[in-house]
């Protein structure tokens, strides 16, 4: 039998109905792009190669394997490895200014799976869920595998706007709501102390989940820190999500969830048939990490770079006449915009590839769609330099894409695109 005649065709495989509506990522696609020769890429969500500690982990897992190899490279317990748990109940109060015993937190494979293991426990199909809208594609994707109803919910400059909210969970009753609250992605914005202490008390009236993820947190470049959400928790209706994927090293994959004891336990549960433990040898390297003290003056100096890079992007931003509206960002890894309304960036887009600069549309962080006019940019990747060059190339195409004339330029987010 020919090779041809062997091979099953798109047809011949009843695929489950919940995958009907579900497509690879935009994102993971976009940076197939940014793997050829040359390209700038302002499309992902990495860190810069400049803060990988490769040298420490170098170090770090040199000793480790030294000292407790054997145990190290065997299967371990699906509840983490308890020296890692045991820095996280301190690493929660610090950060965080959360209290989480060991019982209630949980190692997890990046805080992706956060989401999977609660929408595994928590979501059945046709339950409804709050989004953000725009919010990080990712997990709107996870959430339509699950075959979630999800509704998304206005923001403004402060985060989620509160009256919206409370009318969209009286109207569906939603099971959980799902919130990025600090230098947000796609639009690198913060929900503001008040809004964060209403989202808990909401949560707890309504009685109604909600999945606080902190991955960007400790990326601030001015302002104060704010407490999560979850600091707010009076009765266990918010689980906050970690990672330590933007701040050590995203190879390692590891992060962490914190909630309700129950909830990690059914969450355990579904992780020992995922992937029956987070690596045990990489979340001795975070723990390691952290123990020698090297996580905060790491973190120091990447932000004192990002904050040059942003603003470099930010002043070449507002030579883009046709950037419309665009946010300015405390923290994080992202800068949001906007063209004219009733425009589309995908020309823009395919010419902009074309001379070697790649970004990220911004209609698939919109779970009811449309926003055609958005676009979301990264500038930890890059240095200043390539940014001024990546950014010239924009302002290029840009120039010869937008031809409808724009009468007025605004550099604050318009939460409408």
């Amino acid at each position: 039998m020919c090779k041809e005649d062997a091979d099953l065709k798109n047809e011949d495989l009843r695929f489950a109905s919940r995958m009907a509506c579900v497509s690879g990522s935009a994102i993971r696609e976009l940076l197939k792009l940014t793997a050829k020769p040359g390209m700038i890429s302002f499309a992902g969500g990495n860190p810069g190669s400049f803060a990988l500690p490769n040298d420490d982990i170098a170090e770090i897992a040199h000793d480790l394997l030294k000292r407790e190899g054997k145990r190290l490279l065997q299967y371990g317990p699906t509840e983490g490895y308890q020296p890692l748990v045991e820095t996280l109940v301190d690493y929660l109060k610090e950060e965080f200014s959360a209290e989480a015993g060991p019982e209630e937190i949980l190692p997890i494979t990046g805080s992706a799976q956060g989401i999977d293991l609660i929408c595994k426990v928590y979501i059945n199909p046709g339950d409804t869920v709050l989004v953000e809208s725009p919010t990080f594609l990712g997990n709107i994707q996870c959430m339509r595998i699950f075959e979630a109803n999800i509704v998304p919910v206005p923001m403004d400059e402060n985060g989620i706007i509160l009256e919206e909210l409370e009318m969209l969970i009286q109207r569906h009753h939603p099971k959980m709501l799902y919130t990025i609250p600090t230098f947000q992605n796609p639009t690198g914005i913060t929900m503001s102390m008040e809004r964060r202490k209403a989202i808990a008390a909401l949560a707890s009236k309504y009685r109604m989940l909600v999945a606080e993820d902190e991955p960007y947190r400790s990326l601030r470049y001015s302002g104060t820190p704010l407490p999560s959400i979850k600091s707010f928790d009076e009765e266990g209706w918010v689980v906050l999500l970690g990672s330590f994927s933007k701040v050590i090293a995203p190879g390692l994959r590891v992060g962490f969830m914190a909630g309700n004891a129950s909830l990690i336990r059914k969450c355990t549960v579904c992780k020992q048939s995922s992937d029956v433990h987070t690596a045990t040898l990489n979340q001795a390297i975070v723990d390691e990490y952290m123990r020698r003290g090297l996580l905060k003056p790491h973190v120091q100096e990447a932000c004192r770079v990002y904050s040059l890079q942003m603003n470099a992007m930010l002043e070449k931003i507002d030579t883009i006449k046709e950037i419309v509206h665009h946010t300015v960002p405390k923290g994080g890894l992202f800068i949001f915009a906007s063209i004219g309304e009733g425009l589309d960036v995908a020309p823009l887009f395919n010419l902009s590839v074309l001379r070697q600069v790649a970004f990220v549309p911004g209609e698939p962080f919109y779970p009811e769609g449309g926003h055609k006019n958005t676009l979301r940019l990264n500038f930890t990747n890059a240095d200043v330099g390539t940014i001024h060059r990546g950014m010239s190339v924009l302002r290029s195409c840009f120039e010869e894409t937008c031809r409808k004339p724009i009468a007025q330029v605004n550099t604050q987010w318009d939460p409408k695109g």
